[in-house]
């Protein structure tokens, strides 16, 4: 069996931030801006606050099984979770999707390389 590789965002929106809390994520939001966004084990989040309480969380999760885009799913979810109540920010809104690379038809550019390949 090969192993797929899959993306998950789990987006929501920030939910009765205290002052405090407002002003922590201001201060760190170069580090959360959406233009360094990256699909990783770990999770990357990116929001700007300063447009809209918005925040997504992009995970990268691998498996062996079509089935276990759920599983890695489950684990997105469960880890946003973790991580913005371990802060205590509270949230609302969350939802998730995932999207299994072996799957995704290919760019132009890639069917250009496949063909040429082929040839």
């Amino acid at each position: 069996m090969s192993t797929r590789t899959f993306r998950v965002t789990v987006r929501g929106v920030f939910d009765g931030l205290g002052a405090d809390q407002r002003a922590e994520l201001l201060a760190r939001a170069a580090q959360h801006d959406v233009l360094r966004a990256a699909f990783t084990p770990e999770g990357h989040l990116s929001y700007d606050l300063a447009a809209r309480p918005a925040f997504t969380f992009r995970f990268s999760d691998t498996g062996e099984e079509e089935a276990d885009i759920l599983l890695a799913t489950e684990r997105a979810e469960q880890a946003a979770k973790a991580w913005l109540e371990e802060r205590g920010y509270g949230y609302r809104n969350l939802r998730s999707q995932a999207e299994d690379l072996s799957r995704a038809p290919l760019g132009k550019r890639q069917r250009r390389a496949a063909a040429a390949g082929n040839a």
